[in-house]
């Protein structure tokens, strides 16, 4: 056997593991695509006078919580009152400035939490005695785009999108060496790949700069 033919044998069995792959991967995301696409294509349309619904979100209950002295001294000690007292998990915490004193605007903690289409959130001044809790409840679209944003979907959601990034990655790069296969760098250049590649470059730069 000669070294070309033991050569071409093994680009030919490299060109099937990685279609193979590609496609593999192409089955898993399939359905993460077709909901990430979507709700990427109406989050892209949601400014201006032609934006496009983005969904519903209405408030479905607010309560004022007495809170105790022991929980206000920093945000992570409300969290965990909230767990341990509410059964109430604090997916996100946000600290507001400094505030306090003249023109500028009290400091505030924000707590928030629960799915995509049922959420809570808190809002609580350092000091005060109570705090302003508030339920909502999400419409499918919104809850979509919601989870699109990674809000409100759990562990066990963000361990799967994480799975669809790798694999949009992984056929990115393995749809990009298929194209190239055979290909010379001119032919590349003159191709739907090299029109592509300029029209994103050129987009981005106009972007960031």
């Amino acid at each position: 056997m000669s070294h070309d033919t033991s050569a071409r044998r093994r680009s030919n069995a490299s060109y099937r593991w990685i279609r193979q792959l590609h496609l593999w991967i192409g089955a898993w995301g399939a359905l993460a695509a077709i909901l990430y696409g979507i709700t990427g294509l109406v989050m892209n349309h949601r400014f201006g006078d032609g934006a496009w619904p983005q969904g519903d979100s209405s408030e479905t209950a607010r309560v004022d919580l007495p809170i105790p002295a022991e929980a206000r001294a920093t945000p992570e000690q409300l969290s965990l009152w909230l767990r341990d007292h509410r059964q109430l998990d604090a997916q996100v915490i946000r600290k507001g400035g400094p505030g306090g004193g003249g023109a500028k605007p009290a400091p505030k903690w924000t707590l928030s939490g629960g799915s995509a289409g049922n959420s809570w959130t808190m809002d609580y001044v350092p000091g005060d005695a109570s705090a302003t809790l508030k339920h909502s409840r999400h419409s499918p679209l919104a809850a979509f785009n919601r989870l699109h944003k990674a809000v409100g979907g759990g562990l066990f959601w963000i361990l799967l999108a994480d799975s669809f990034a790798i694999g949009m990655l992984l056929l990115g790069l393995s749809g990009i060496w298929m194209w190239a296969r055979g290909r010379s760098l001119r032919a590349m250049a003159f191709s739907v790949m090299g029109l592509s590649t300029l029209a994103f470059v050129a987009v981005l730069a106009l972007a960031l700069g």
